[in-house]
């Protein structure tokens, strides 16, 4: 994957659904992140919200140093904000923070309106807790006391936020394109009708059109394979035609030459004298 936030919401979606394991008749902490995230080995059997995030990046293909690898919420909260990428305002594939300085639970934001974002999240449940059984597709409120911020990941093309004063790579000027604005037509006429050649003096059109561009050596082929096809569908039905006189009382001879003639020429002309027979 080429790390961006398309890649961290499908990585995303395709883990909701999934439970830590139970012993015991209760919830474990139990679950397969926390393995898969080098140096969050030890993390298992834990509260695993901030791990799953770093899963998640990881999976997406964010390249390292690009977001923190941690397991602690205050740990994240802190090294996003070091890093200069932190907001109040959601945006796509940021994670977000939730309870007093961002420290209770986080989840990773993969769509926002004007008062709702939804996020997926792992350690939590169908209420929303911060101390749950799996990962989960939630709906919380923008302006809740329980949203703290967002840590805002430096995407490929930048990032869809609803900061205002956010400026990233996507907000950037672009370098120009040099194909801006080309059409098909353009560059069909840029190869074909550009350079002209002296028309060949065999040409039926050498009066009329002297100097050719390349379209007309195209069409100049194409004239030349259907004339190619037509002779040989003359010469197919005169060689058949002649094979049904064999046998006939026509000299064999005779046919012999004339079929030797039509796979020799491009048009064929046969003349048989159907009164001479076979001296044989």
């Amino acid at each position: 994957m080429a790390g961006t936030a398309a890649d961290v919401a499908r990585v995303l979606k395709g883990e909701v659904g999934y439970q830590e394991g139970r012993s015991g008749g209760h919830w474990n902490n139990k679950q397969k992140y926390s393995g898969a995230v080098p140096g969050l080995e030890w993390s298992d059997y834990q509260a695993w919200c901030c791990t799953f995030t770093c899963w998640a990046f990881q999976t997406a293909g964010l390249p390292k140093g690009s977001y923190p690898v941690t397991a602690s919420c205050a740990l994240a909260v802190a090294w996003w904000k070091k890093a200069g990428r932190w907001s109040e305002y959601p945006a796509i594939g940021a994670p977000v923070f939730f309870g007093p300085g961002g420290g209770s639970h986080t989840g990773i934001v993969i769509d926002y309106d004007a008062d709702t974002i939804t996020t997926i999240e792992g350690n939590t449940n169908t209420s929303g807790s911060a101390e749950g059984d799996g990962v989960y597709r939630k709906t919380r409120q923008r302006r809740d006391s329980y949203v703290y911020g967002y840590g805002y990941p430096e995407y490929p093309g930048g990032i869809k936020s609803a900061d205002p004063s956010w400026k990233d790579s996507s907000t950037q000027p672009q370098e120009e394109d040099p194909m801006a604005g080309i059409t098909r037509q353009d560059i069909f006429d840029a190869v074909w009708k550009t350079d002209k050649v002296p028309a060949p003096k065999t040409s039926n059109s050498l009066k009329t059109n002297p100097t050719w561009q390349a379209v007309s050596v195209l069409s100049d082929i194409a004239d030349n394979v259907r004339a190619v096809k037509a002779a040989q569908a003359g010469q197919t039905a005169a060689i058949t035609a002649l094979a049904k006189l064999v046998g006939s009382g026509v000299d064999t001879d005779t046919v012999v030459a004339a079929v030797e003639a039509a796979i020799k020429d491009a048009v064929v002309k046969v003349s048989v004298d159907i009164n001479t027979t076979d001296a044989g």
